[in-house]
Parts: structure tokens; sequence; C-alpha cells
């Protein structure tokens, strides 16, 4: 029993001291996303840990909404979104309207409902606790 034990903890030990590769994605921000909805708004996931971590996946990439109509989205899971590019108007259901340019940073609980809309149009990077194209 005792060896069966120690076999099981050196896995253990090996497994966490074993180096872990980043991923780099040259240059994503310059793809636009494809169209998820309307005729203005597009979306799409750069990279996703959901095959390494189906039990708690993060998905990450950009979104993008160009001048037309407003998007109402209601999240099923928490994100985070930082504006790069452009502006976005943002508001939610409990009356909080925000201009958004670059540099700001949104926390999107699950359950919120938001509008975003674009005078011109705005570039955001987001990263959402969800599986891959799951949004």
């Amino acid at each position: 029993m005792g060896s069966l034990i120690s076999k099981v903890s050196k896995k253990k030990s090996e497994m966490a001291s074993s180096p872990v590769a980043m991923s780099y994605y040259a240059k994503a921000s310059s793809v636009k996303p494809p169209l998820i909805a309307n005729e203005n708004a597009f979306l799409g996931d750069v990279s996703s840990s959901d095959k390494i971590d189906p039990e708690k996946p993060i998905s990450a990439g950009f979104y993008r909404l160009e001048k037309g109509t407003p998007l109402v989205y209601a999240y099923t899971y928490h994100e985070m979104k930082i504006i790069i590019e452009g502006s976005f108007d943002i508001s939610d259901e409990t009356g909080n309207k925000v201009h958004a340019v670059p540099g700001d940073v949104f926390y999107f609980p699950k359950g919120s409902k938001i509008t975003f809309t674009t005078d011109d149009y705005g570039l955001a990077f987001y990263t959402g606790q969800r599986k891959a194209d799951a949004a």
C-alpha cells in the first residue's frame, strides 16, 4: 500500500514540476472576428483553456461593434473586457451607462444584461469563464 501512495505522490509532483509552454498569437487583434449578430457585431475567440481544463475553462478573444444595431447580450458566464480601439456606449439593466474608450476595463457578472452601441466602431479584448465559441 505504501508503494502505491508514493507512486501517486511522485506522479503528482512530476506533473507539478513539468514545464508548461505558453501560447503566442501574433497580431491577433488585426484579424476581424466573425459576424455573430445583426449586421455589425463581430466576436471571435483566439484561445481557450477548455481542452486542458474543462471544469473551469476561460476563453479570450476580440469583440468588434460597428455603427448600426445595438447589441443586447445576456451573460451566462463571467467576463472581463478592455476597450482597445474606438469607443462604445455600454449600459446595463440597473441604469448604469458608460461611454467607454481605450483603456477602460469592465466586469460583466454572470446574469447581467448589457447593451452595446457605438457611433463609429469599437474593439475590445475579452476573457470569459466559458468554453470556446460558447458566447
